[in-house]
């Protein structure tokens, strides 16, 4: 009996010591987190909408939108939104024109996803495809063939589940700004 409440004992002080550890860890490393996680969105942005100069968020808008611009003309936008893939959330920087009917580029910013299969998806000859790409009526995801219409994108082979969440994830932030855009939110 004395064994049993020892053992108790001394896991329950190791935890407690652990979870603590831990928690002070976590405080430590979240503002350097947020601080790389930003310097990725703002490096992101350039490399989405290659012509841009500047850059400005949209601070009345819910989740983060810049409006990217050249010689303080706008040229389109800049929209960091993420979703579910396969083995977690996706995080993408998908460049748009000012009408919103082509992209201008895409980039995975962050991701989980199997590694050398869903890992695909971060591959320029995955996100080449969007350079050029139009957007209406909406992106379509082609298995197994090229693809031969201006809204599809060739899936990843043995990723398709992975290729066909970034879609599902342009598609849900192109259809969150075009709502914007009928409100008279963006301009």
């Amino acid at each position: 009996m004395k064994l049993v409440i020892k053992m108790i004992l001394t896991l329950s002080i190791i935890g407690i010591i652990s979870g603590s550890l831990l928690s002070e860890l976590s405080g430590w490393a979240e503002p350097k987190i947020a601080a790389h996680r930003l310097e990725d969105t703002k490096k992101a942005i350039f490399l989405v909408q290659p012509s841009a100069n500047g850059y400005k968020k949209i601070e009345s808008i819910s989740f983060d939108i810049y409006e990217v611009s050249n010689r303080d003309s706008l040229i389109g936008y800049a929209l960091p939104y993420s979703g579910s893939g396969f083995q977690g959330n996706i995080r993408l920087m998908i460049g748009l024109d000012c009408d919103l009917k082509k992209i201008t580029g895409m980039r995975v910013l962050e991701q989980v996803e199997t590694p050398g299969l869903g890992t695909k998806v971060t591959e320029e000859s995955f996100t080449n495809q969007f350079i050029g790409l139009v957007t209406e009526p909406i992106i379509k995801c082609i298995k197994g063939a090229k693809a031969t219409n201006t809204n599809e994108v060739e899936a990843i082979t043995g990723a398709t589940i992975s290729s066909k969440a970034v879609l599902r994830i342009i598609n849900d932030g192109l259809s969150e700004l075009r709502s914007l855009k009928k409100e008279g939110k963006l301009q």
